[in-house]
């Protein structure tokens, strides 16, 4: 069964590629691909004001466009100092012309700002993840991930992509991009949400039989 992941992000589809075949998925029964192997595939414009409106409209639309079952994932980091921010507009905080240490930048520069309400013990923050699943047939189905932590002080370690460098996981003391990709696929949010989709695609995996 071939699954189309809704992004051309080649860190995440490496995360989920990961994720999914370290569950109990027999790796030989599960294709995925990215966006990139259908190249005429339009432009998704991510308009929704939830993670979960965003993904529900990527996973519609590529499994439309490519008659296979798709995954899309909508995710996002969200700082309580900062009024849940960047939040859905993670992956474009700052504009388009940002990449993702000017949006780290961009962050932690925001929340130096906020001197009164973003001190130390305040710097609480999570990662949020919805995946959903849709069929050509056009069902769709929706699971949701979180992993709580605090924002760190400065950018540290060269593993993974986007807030990773930023971002220290509850009883841990190195950020995402320090503990590397084994721990992190343990802990985010995105392999907790792919951990619950696990029994969706086992399900469409046995119909396909």
């Amino acid at each position: 069964m071939r699954v189309v992941v809704a992004s051309k992000n080649k860190g995440k589809i490496e995360e989920i590629r990961s994720c999914l075949f370290n569950t109990s998925i027999v790796s030989m029964s599960l294709e995925v691909v990215s966006m990139d192997e259908y190249p005429d595939l339009p432009e998704i414009v991510e308009d929704g004001q939830t993670f979960e409106e965003n993904a529900i409209k990527k996973a519609i639309i590529v499994a439309e466009y490519t008659r296979e079952i798709a995954l899309a994932d909508d995710s996002g980091l969200m700082v309580d100092c900062l009024n849940g921010e960047p939040g859905v507009l993670s992956a474009r905080f700052g504009g388009k012309e940002l990449d993702d240490n000017g949006r780290n930048q961009l962050l932690l520069e925001r929340i130096k700002g906020e001197k009164n309400s973003c001190n130390q013990s305040l710097k609480t923050a999570r990662f949020v993840c919805v995946l959903a699943i849709a069929t050509p047939e056009g069902a769709v189905r929706t699971v949701q991930g979180s992993c709580e932590g605090i924002i760190a002080d400065i950018p540290m370690g060269k593993h993974g992509f986007g807030y990773d460098p930023v971002f220290i996981p509850d009883g841990y003391t190195a950020t995402f991009a320090e503990l590397g990709i084994e721990i992190k696929n343990k802990l985010s949010h995105r392999a907790k949400a792919l951990e619950k989709a696990r029994d969706v695609l086992k399900k469409l995996l046995a119909a396909n039989d």
